[in-house]
């Protein structure tokens, strides 16, 4: 089971929830399960999302391992520079 805390203005789009649980083992089959379960936020995830597992954030690295009980965060996509 993975723990999904979803982050600022992505909450609304989750229904309000501030923790999802999902069973998934990539980033990816956390994307997918979230944009099934909670349409509103497809369009987001499709324009970009930023993921961090177990405090380390990642971008556009969908076939990432979650390993069991990680914890992952999904925020608005964060740009560097």
């Amino acid at each position: 089971m993975v723990r999904v805390k979803i982050w600022g203005s992505l909450r609304p789009l989750a229904d309000g929830q501030s923790e999802i649980e999902l069973e998934a083992r990539t980033f990816k089959e956390v994307l997918d399960q979230l944009g099934a379960r909670y349409p509103a936020l497809r369009p987001q995830i499709k324009r970009g999302v930023s993921m961090a597992l177990n405090g380390r954030i990642y971008r556009e690295a969908w076939f990432t391992k979650i390993p069991p009980e990680s914890e992952v965060v999904l925020m608005p996509y964060m740009a560097g520079g």
